[in-house]
């Protein structure tokens, strides 16, 4: 059997998007995946679904793994021929403890690359408005373990040298020994007044900042509750923060969003929700799967002349009906006869990408939308095709036909509820401190309290819900939550400004 390869990879700071392109590579194509509690959890979405997912976390007195059992776990993986992904909070060589790792591997005989990633030394400052050098302020930075007790007798971090020097100090993980290293740099001459900023989970939307000088920051942190992971930054460059901050003053920064879409949609609200500073908690209550015949769907696409109208109500429509005339090998030219209907501009734009034009998108984003459009269109006797969900709402079919129109009404896809994870479901709204539940369809939300279970609907007592549109409103009403937000556009930007209006009124 072929020796494997070890990536000894920078996950960075906490932020998951911080990760290198290269990092990003070498997830995607790993058989294991070794992360540590640092690494970013939604790192792990661009792992294969079939990698083996393996958490080596370390917290303090509480190790998943110990070092030399993390060696032997690279080095065994690497024997069996294994591509693996060993992601390291921040970089790998900044007390990531990289080195011994790959010294490990290189005794074995087993090939490695170490991939850098963007240290929190620099980050988590960064993100706070705090420059680790800035012109007259600060020419040299310097990066200190804080885990050191600055008291035990034999040292290797040297205060009184730490304490000659006018450049930022940055500790690294030191809130533990916080007072100790502050009474150390005043000790050997450092004033008592010198800035400092502690800052923990720095570049999350759970960071969390305080600013004082080394005669009273730890007593501001202990009042504030701050503890690992954080770091310390000793220097005047602390005093640009309130000038030069960003990420704190995102308009929806530190609230959690529970988004209940599709595993495959949910990324394009996350997206909008972090663009804003909001941290998206993915929990899909709905999996698209192929319909279990495609017999009538086949019969259609064989007659797609006859149709003068084909509606597509959802992105997924449109994906699941371009598939198949694929796997028929249909060409696209044979739809030329037809008109196509796009319920909404996410659906228009996927239609308009494949080089096609959209009769119309009615601006009230759903069926009755689409009857006020066409009632002085469609002729009768007119063959209109719907390629959509199986649960799909009937008052488009029934409309339609009252204005004379031959309907075939065609299940491309199903909707299904994905394995029931109740405890997973109970974990996120105990623990996650979630503020608003993002609902973008009747489906999710039915499938959302399926999951629950109508016991446990006490858990959602705290929390705000937002829905997409007036039929998911409805649908949620039936079922008792009370609704908080609703978008005036039905479309995700319009649930996104929804809920930020909400927020920042």
């Amino acid at each position: 059997m072929a020796v494997g390869k070890v990536f000894l990879i920078g996950a960075g700071p906490g932020d998951y998007k911080l990760i290198t392109l290269k990092g990003i590579e070498c997830i995607q194509k790993a058989d294991v995946v070794l992360y540590d509690r640092l690494a970013s959890p939604q790192l792990l979405k661009f792992a294969r679904e079939d990698a083996e997912l393996i958490y080596v976390g370390k917290a303090p007195n509480n190790h998943a793994y110990t070092q030399e059992e993390i060696n032997q776990l690279l080095v065994k993986k690497g024997l069996e021929g294994k591509i693996v992904a060993r992601l390291k909070g921040g970089d790998p060589l900044v007390f990531g403890r990289g080195g011994e790792e790959a010294k490990e591997l290189r005794e074995n005989g087993i090939l490695f690359e170490i991939v850098p990633g963007i240290t929190s030394a620099i980050s988590v400052p960064a993100y706070a408005g705090i420059p680790v050098t800035h012109r007259n302020v600060s020419s040299s930075f310097h990066v200190i373990t804080g885990n050191e007790d600055p008291t035990k007798e034999e040292k290797s971090v040297d205060y009184e040298a730490l304490a000659k020097l006018e450049g930022t100090l940055i500790f690294l993980m030191g809130v533990k020994n916080l007072d100790k290293i502050c009474q150390s740099l005043i000790k050997y001459g450092q004033s008592p007044e010198r800035p400092v900023s502690v800052i923990m989970r720095g570049t999350t939307t759970e960071q969390k900042k305080v600013i004082g000088t080394l005669k009273d920051i730890h007593e501001k942190v202990m009042k504030n509750g701050l503890k690992n992971p954080s770091i310390i930054i000793v220097g005047e460059v602390v005093n640009l923060s309130p000038i030069l901050r960003w990420h704190e003053d995102k308009p929806l920064f530190g609230k959690k969003i529970l988004v209940t879409r599709t595993r495959q949609q949910a990324s394009h609200l996350s997206k909008k929700l972090e663009d804003l500073g909001g941290k998206a908690i993915e929990f899909p209550t709905i999996k698209i799967e192929k319909p279990e015949s495609f017999d009538k769907i086949d019969e259609a696409l064989e007659a797609i002349e006859k149709y003068k109208w084909i509606i597509f109500t959802s992105v997924n429509g449109v994906t699941a009906f371009f598939e198949r005339m694929k796997k028929l090998n249909k060409d696209i030219r044979s739809l030329l006869n037809a008109k196509l209907v796009a319920i909404g501009p996410a659906t228009a734009k996927v239609l308009e990408d494949k080089g096609l034009i959209i009769e119309y998108v009615p601006e009230e984003y759903r069926a009755e939308g689409i009857i006020e459009g066409l009632k002085d269109q469609i002729k009768k006797g007119e063959h209109i095709l719907l390629p959509r969900a199986d649960i799909a709402r009937e008052i488009l079919i029934e409309e339609l036909k009252k204005l004379g129109a031959v309907v075939d009404n065609i299940p491309i896809y199903r909707t299904v509820i994905p394995k029931k994870d109740q405890e997973k479901l109970i974990s996120i709204l105990k623990g996650e401190h979630v503020d608003m539940i993002t609902f973008t369809s009747s489906s999710t939300v039915k499938n959302f309290i399926e999951i629950l279970g109508e016991n446990n609907k006490e858990l959602l007592a705290d929390k705000k819900m937002a829905v997409i549109g007036p039929i998911t409103e409805k649908t949620a009403k039936n079922l008792e939550l009370n609704i908080d937000v609703q978008a005036k556009e039905f479309t995700i930007d319009g649930l996104v400004d929804a809920i930020n209006n909400h927020y920042n009124q």
